[in-house]
């Protein structure tokens, strides 16, 4: 029962099993990893120290406790019909990658983890441009144990101010022209991008692996201001991406911590810590904000969740606590019917109230079986599973309403425009979808 005496409303697949999962890094990272990790072996740069192992790249072996909940079956109130489906390059590689696309106008704009950018036409599919932003390192010749994915394109796919705007592992951040897809200006930072970059307002944002927020012109990619915040030890491998809003860059770090700043001069408006970091190991210790922060201006709030931590709404402007929640998640929110969504590191799908926190309904039977980041619009919620399976449930309960295998597992943030949703699967087939009831 909730706080007014309704009952909240949990969906449990059946039957139940008491299983948990502790995800870390590229959820690719099995026990003797994180064994030595414990032991303080290896502890500074975050997670990509490990990227000289073989398995790291490798997500046939997860290291997770408890098996993928199997499917559970239902009476389906709709279908996913496809409108079309194309190829972006290799996909995305072996690595955690999420490598969301982007819409702008009539076009949506992708991108592979090789260098490879595409522009299509969304109602069509049909190619427009496509351009490739460098090439993947060689490997040494005859080196077979090396099995590290050589994919490079790791923040992506960003836009604003007429700019498509990808990151990469080696520090960069490219501008292409998104009428035609040539090259603007390149810029060099001090460590990889993991998140897509974002612009507005003749500034592009971005954020990198070693804490540092750096605001860049958009004219010609020179630095305007760069904020750095302290990087834990042992972090997620992944940085949230910005959000320009207002006149002010919100953003989430390593350390738990959110932020405001002026995009103009990059004076700290306000920083909140949702979560203190505690246990004994620094892996009990991970607080990472991950998911892109979540504002609502017309909420007067902004909502930001970390990874074992909490779930709190701040006021955008100084930063005070509306409310907050025990939550534990590194994927980002999403929002409608007054509610919020996520997805806990147990693969749970949450519903709760924006306004008070109330829980409304939890999605139980999709458990380990490592989800997308959730996508609201219309009646519906969207989350897709490393197997390939794209899961349609209704706002309102949670039910399963529709669901759709793709053709290979599902890691990148969906996107969705006039009700068709875009889906990137790892094998980097773009596909454009509609829900349609079914009669």
């Amino acid at each position: 029962m909730n706080s007014r005496g309704t009952p909240m409303r949990t969906i449990r697949p059946e039957p139940p099993r008491n299983v948990t999962s502790k995800r870390f890094d590229s959820r690719a990272i099995p026990a003797l990893a994180a064994a030595i990790l414990a032991g303080g072996l290896l502890a500074t740069g975050g997670c990509q120290v490990f990227s000289f192992l073989p398995f790291v790249d490798d997500p046939a072996d997860t290291g997770e406790e408890g098996d993928p909940e199997p499917l559970v079956s239902f009476v389906a109130e709709a279908d996913l019909q496809r409108r079309w489906q194309v190829g972006v390059g290799r996909g995305t590689g072996r690595k955690y990658l999420r490598i969301k696309p982007t819409i702008l106008a009539d076009r949506i704009y992708a991108a592979d983890g090789y260098g490879l950018v595409v522009a299509l036409d969304r109602f069509s599919g049909r190619r427009i441009w496509s351009t490739s932003v460098g090439e993947p390192d060689g490997r040494p010749f005859l080196k077979i144990w090396d099995r590290r994915d050589p994919s490079f394109l790791t923040g992506g796919v960003g836009a604003g101010d007429g700019r498509i705007l990808v990151g990469t592992t080696r520090g960069e951040i490219i501008a292409l022209n998104a009428g035609d897809g040539s090259e603007v200006w390149r810029s060099q930072l001090t460590s990889e991008i993991l998140s897509a970059p974002a612009a507005d307002d003749g500034v592009v944002m971005a954020q990198t692996n070693d804490g540092r927020l750096v605001a860049l012109e958009g004219a010609d990619g020179d630095t305007r201001w760069a904020y750095d915040n302290q990087v834990p030890l042992l972090t997620l491998r992944g940085t949230a991406a910005p959000v320009i809003a207002g006149g002010y860059v919100f953003a989430g770090f390593g350390d738990g911590r959110v932020a405001a700043l002026s995009t103009e001069t990059g004076a700290p408006i306000w920083q909140h810590r949702l979560v203190l970091p505690q246990g004994r190991t620094e892996l009990e210790r991970l607080v990472d904000v991950d998911g892109s922060p979540l504002v609502l201006p017309e909420r007067g709030a902004l909502f930001a969740i970390s990874y074992q931590g909490r779930l709190k709404a701040l006021s955008p402007p100084d930063g005070r606590v509306l409310w907050e929640i025990p939550a534990s998640s590194h994927l980002d929110l999403a929002e409608g019917y007054g509610q919020l969504y996520f997805v806990t590191d147990e693969d749970v799908v949450t519903a709760v109230q924006q306004g008070n926190a109330e829980v409304v309904w939890r999605q139980e039977a999709l458990k380990n079986r490592k989800l997308t980041s959730p996508l609201a619009f219309s009646n519906y919620v969207l989350v897709g599973d490393a197997q390939g399976y794209l899961h349609v449930l209704a706002q309102s309960d949670g039910r399963f309403v529709a669901r759709r295998r793709l053709s290979a597992g599902l890691r990148s943030p969906m996107v969705e425009s006039d009700g068709v949703v875009y889906v990137l699967a790892n094998d980097g087939k773009l596909s454009a979808l509609e829900i349609r009831l079914r009669g």
